[in-house]
């Protein structure tokens, strides 16, 4: 199958691109720039130039493929409107390639966006429609219109080597501060996956998945944060504190909201129906590796 990945050079990307090549997959990858293109020919892909906001090269790119993975997105918290909407006119632009030719198409979603109403988010539940990401909302609107569109909903730490998400910031912001700290009581979940296993994930749902569905590609369940702090304070020889709600948002600025929730999520019905088994070391298990922490000074923060 020729599949054209978006975010084909990012952080879950590049695993995407791996697992595919290594199934036997061919991969028409989305790059912007001469350095993206070059990592994709190191890679083993083929290279389509554009971006996410180059409708036409997503139009293209989608209409040359036999199944397409959107992974791509504009990680911009202090501009998250612009950057939703950008993801919504790209999703739907795909699904319009796509439409009456059967192709998969499969779009990433966050499991912090399904609106839980058990101990644990399913994937049964249904997204938040007033959160401004929108992307499975267009996604579902697809499949109605007969588009093979299905979601993977990813949990908010996906962790491995090379991260420069949630995990890498914290590390900072223990660094500056001198400590390593939790909100309250520190019970609070956070789901986790390795990209390995989401990137195994993504295979099988272009594989197998079914259109309309969506697909949890949670591991852990629920990391309490107050040991995700005390793993980041072993990594740094730093004394481990809590902090009261209303110090929060000095000591970890925008990341304070997210780091305060409390998110388990379950990945049992993906699991039984598409048989993955996450088999990557765990969230905490990766802390304790040294890679976090060998290149703790050049965390790159997000954008708040």
């Amino acid at each position: 199958m020729r599949v054209f990945v978006t975010g084909a050079t990012g952080f879950i990307g590049t695993a995407v691109v791996r697992e595919l090549i290594d199934a036997g997959h061919r991969v028409l990858g989305l790059a912007r720039s001469d350095a993206a293109a070059k990592s994709l020919v190191a890679a083993g892909a083929e290279v389509h130039r554009g971006s996410l906001e180059d409708l036409d090269s997503l139009r293209s790119g989608a209409a040359a493929a036999d199944g397409v993975i959107h992974t791509a997105f504009i990680h911009d918290f202090s501009n998250y409107g612009p950057a939703a909407e950008a993801d919504r006119r790209a999703i739907e632009t795909l699904g319009s390639a796509l439409a009456g030719s059967g192709p998969p198409l499969i779009i990433t979603s966050g499991t912090l966006l399904a609106q839980r109403h058990g101990p644990l988010a399913t994937e049964e539940d249904a997204h938040n429609p007033d959160f401004p990401r929108k992307s499975e909302g267009a996604a579902l609107a697809l499949a109605a219109h007969g588009v093979r569109a299905s979601v993977l909903r990813l949990p908010p730490s996906v962790h491995g080597n090379g991260d420069h998400g949630f995990l890498p910031r914290l590390i900072s912001i223990a660094q500056e501060k001198g400590v390593s700290a939790y909100i309250g009581d520190g019970l609070n979940r956070w789901p986790a996956v390795h990209r390995l296993d989401a990137a195994h994930l993504y295979r099988l749902v272009l594989e197998k998945g079914t259109a309309g569905a969506s697909y949890h590609s949670v591991a852990d369940e629920g990391v309490p944060t107050r040991e995700i702090a005390a793993a980041i304070g072993r990594g740094l020889n730093v004394p481990v504190v809590s902090k009261s709600r209303e110090e929060a948002a000095d000591h970890f600025g925008w990341i304070a909201h997210f780091f305060g929730l409390d998110s388990p999520a379950s990945s049992a019905q993906t699991q039984e129906r598409l048989g993955w088994r996450p088999v990557q070391p765990g969230l905490i298990a990766d802390l304790n590796a040294e890679h976090y922490f060998e290149h703790a000074a050049d965390a790159v923060p997000l954008h708040g």
